[in-house]
């Protein structure tokens, strides 16, 4: 044990320092650790574990447990009689030192070694590395019961960043490009993998911003320094990201390429870090000083969607297609000509002459009040002031819990008929469409209570449902290529555009701008179109078509990839349109300049099969930096948070199973949680300050395609009642409830049913 003010005291007096001895014989020792408290150290010596106390120098406890030669320990710190170590057996175990007794033994992870370990206060995570490049993060939170967060490979993540900074470097001006080092040149070897052989916190508060909302900040973020054989690594904790990379071949006057062991120390709010190395082939030892925030913005981009914002800065421009109106609506009405004196005195005259006519009684007010009730008028004010300051008028709790409640059960289809998508009425919140497989269109109550409307016309599976702002109209597009406009207060078709007006099947489709235009994509195309629907109540001539659309922009994806997603806001009125394609972009329109934005590169490991924006509702008010971010999900590849304004991942959520089916995700109308389906049969809830979920939801019986959370929160209760009834196939819709400071909060699921189900099923009604 050596103290290091008594070493630089020794040294200036010309002295040699000696520490003390605190251990002999102990065999061979591959990591020491300090307690918190600086009172116990702990020694990694073959498969055992000596707690030793530094003032007396004896052996408090010895834990054993492990098969193979502990690697690594650390200490818990906000739990400090918790200590967890990692070994060449290929697990990790959970201690409580003071005790002397095992808490926690996970299996087997990996086929090769565990090398490092780091354990993060500000996520509650724990970290750990192998031999063969894989990180794995487990959560430490209490409830969570050390479940796994993610698995990543620091090979490949390696790779996607050298190709990210190439991306970022071409997309610069010429005077402005630096030449590339990070990427493989010609010629040059890829090593196999890439151990991990130290961890180590590293702060990036002063360099990363984040967007200060919801646990969203750039304070609460981790990150940690990876050392391994080939260069050092920053590893961002919350988006599962690298934010730089150094290799040691960039440096040739570096004398070690190859490392056999690596250091990495800084302090908080320092910029710089010192590296300690030793070569794997040879016996030498090097320090680098490391200038941490010129490494990082190197590599980061360059200001790549700092000027975007979903509300809008400027006034619509006079060339732009937001300000397209329709001939008729632009046709100015004909000036009226000037008639002759004498047929003017004709037509003014009346027809009899001298003589008052009895009036038939068609042009004149009745004389009779055939019903007058006699009602109270203030009563009646009280009653129209008590409506319209309703359930509308109560604000949407923003402090409020997730819903976990079961509330109610309620079945779609009684044949094999699959949902694939479910949305509430944004206006109001007092309806809820779902889009089957079997062609049809159904409208529920909120509270799933009634006959549903069925609206059918389509001959291909419903693909995409939409309300419009007023909540008076539904838009829906199928796979049979057609996007059909739906009257909610009539029940039926308002307006049908075939599939010979797009070149390409419709993907997605929504109103956009406060409902004055249809955004969809087609294809590699973004379309805007105009329509109009003919409200006339003529019962005689409704046979005859009168409503109709035009299409006034169109605009091509950069490469011309085919939209898998698109996403636009319509509460309020915005300009930005965001779309992700096949080759896994995401891109941003300005649809005031009638161009594209700006975009980036390798979105997810696969193509994003939805974008979810924080759109909030009518019923909340959230922080304008909030409506900035939205959400991109792929199949196998998790969630992902992203700020509109840097065009940056701030977080990554996983842990729901989704390898296959593409399953939906939604933000709260509070902005603080994101929900996802999964193919295990539940829901998973995702807090925004954390990256691992905090609330797995059952009740279903086949993978969860779709969810979707009520704009608003109604405000009374029911008995609970239970029924039962027997189904051919389990499809239904779950209405959840969360307890809330002022009311209830609900939201709902869609169900994919693949499974036949000949069995009984139970339709449970919660209120």
């Amino acid at each position: 044990m050596w103290s290091l003010d008594e070493c630089r005291q020794k040294v200036l007096q010309g002295l040699s320092p000696r520490g003390v001895i605190m251990g002999t014989l102990l065999g061979q020792v591959l990591c020491l650790r300090l307690s918190p408290d600086d009172r116990t150290v702990a020694v990694c010596a073959g498969n055992k574990i000596l707690m030793l106390d530094i003032e007396s120098r004896s052996i408090l406890a010895e834990l054993e447990g492990h098969q193979g030669h502990v690697t690594a320990a650390e200490f818990c710190p906000w739990q400090t009689h918790i200590i967890i170590s990692v070994s060449e057996d290929r697990s990790f175990k959970v201690w409580d030192h003071h005790v002397g007794s095992l808490i926690y033994n996970s299996p087997v992870l990996t086929a090769f070694p565990l090398l490092s370990l780091l354990i993060d206060a500000k996520s509650r995570q724990l970290v750990t590395g192998c031999a063969n490049g894989q990180l794995w993060i487990f959560s430490l939170v209490e409830g969570h019961h050390y479940r796994c967060v993610t698995r990543v490979s620091l090979k490949k993540k390696s790779e996607s960043f050298s190709r990210r900074v190439e991306s970022r470097l071409c997309s610069l001006p010429e005077e402005s490009q630096r030449p590339c080092t990070h990427g493989l040149e010609k010629g040059e070897e890829v090593e196999a993998s890439l151990p991990i052989l130290g961890l180590a916190p590293c702060d990036l508060s002063a360099i990363v911003s984040a967007p200060c909302v919801w646990g969203l900040s750039s304070e609460t973020t981790s990150c940690l320094w990876i050392g391994s054989s080939a260069g050092l690594f920053i590893f961002n904790l919350a988006n599962f990201e690298l934010e730089a990379v150094l290799h040691y071949r960039d440096f040739r006057s570096l004398s070690i390429h190859v490392a056999g062991s690596c250091a990495v120390m800084s302090k908080a709010n320092d910029d710089k870090a010192i590296c300690l190395l030793t070569s794997l082939f040879g016996r030498k030892i090097v320090m680098l000083e490391i200038r941490v925030a010129a490494l990082v913005r190197s590599q980061q981009g360059h200001d790549a969607g700092r000027h975007l914002s979903v509300l809008p800065r400027t006034c619509v421009g006079p060339t732009s297609p937001l300000c397209f109106t329709t001939a008729k609506e632009s046709k100015t009405p004909p000036a009226p000509q000037r008639q002759s004196a004498g047929r003017s005195t004709v037509k003014d005259q009346p027809l009899v002459f001298h003589t008052k006519v009895r009036s038939s009684g068609y042009a004149s007010a009745p004389h009779i009040t055939m019903f007058s009730p006699k009602a109270n008028t203030r009563k009646r004010g009280d009653h129209s002031s008590r409506r319209r300051d309703g359930p509308r008028c109560k604000e949407y709790p923003l402090e409020s819990s997730p819903p976990t409640k079961l509330y109610k059960q309620r079945v779609l289809a009684h044949g094999p008929a699959a949902a694939h998508c479910v949305q509430y009425s944004a206006g109001d919140g007092q309806w809820l469409a779902c889009g089957l497989a079997n062609h049809l269109l159904l409208v529920f109550r909120a509270d799933l209570s009634g006959t549903p409307t069925v609206f059918s016309g389509h001959d291909g599976a419903v693909s995409t449902v939409c309300w419009s702002h007023d909540s008076r109209w539904l838009l829906s597009a199928s796979q049979d290529g057609t996007l059909r406009l739906w009257s909610l207060r009539r029940a039926e078709l308002a307006l049908c555009v075939g599939k010979d007006v797009f070149s390409k099947p419709v993907r997605s489709a929504q109103f956009y701008y406060v409902d004055t235009f249809v955004l969809l994509s087609s294809g590699p195309e973004l379309q805007l179109l105009k329509y109009h629907i003919d409200t006339c109540k003529d019962e005689i001539q409704r046979y005859k078509q009168k409503s109709r659309c035009k299409r006034v922009f169109r605009l091509p994806t950069t490469g011309r990839t085919e939209i898998t997603s698109l996403s636009a806001v319509n509460d309020f009125y915005s300009y930005l349109v965001l779309t992700a394609g096949r080759n896994r972009t995401l891109e941003v329109f300005d649809l005031n300049a009638g161009r594209s934005a700006a975009m980036t590169v390798e979105v997810h490991s696969r193509p994003v099969h939805q974008i979810c924006q924080n759109k909030g509702s009518s019923f909340t008010t959230q922080q304008h930096e909030a409506y900035n971010l939205f959400a991109t999900t792929a199949s196998g590849d998790g969630i992902k948070l992203w700020d509109l304004r840097t065009l940056r991942c701030e977080r990554r959520f996983e842990g729901h199973p989704n390898h296959g089916y593409p399953c939906g995700i939604a933000f709260s109308p509070c902005g603080r949680y994101v929900a996802s389906g999964a193919e295990d049969r539940h829901a998973y809830m995702y807090d925004l300050g954390s990256s691992t979920f905090s609330h797995r939801l059952a009740g279903h019986k086949d993978t969860v395609t779709s969810v979707a959370f009520s704009p608003a929160a109604p405000q009374r209760a029911c008995p609970e009642t239970q029924e039962e009834a027997s189904f051919g196939r389990d499809f239904s819709v779950l209405l959840r409830e969360g307890r809330l400071p002022i009311g209830n909060h609900y939201w709902a699921q869609c169900l994919l049913s693949m499974n036949w189900c000949w069995t009984l099923s139970e339709v449970v009604y919660t209120y």
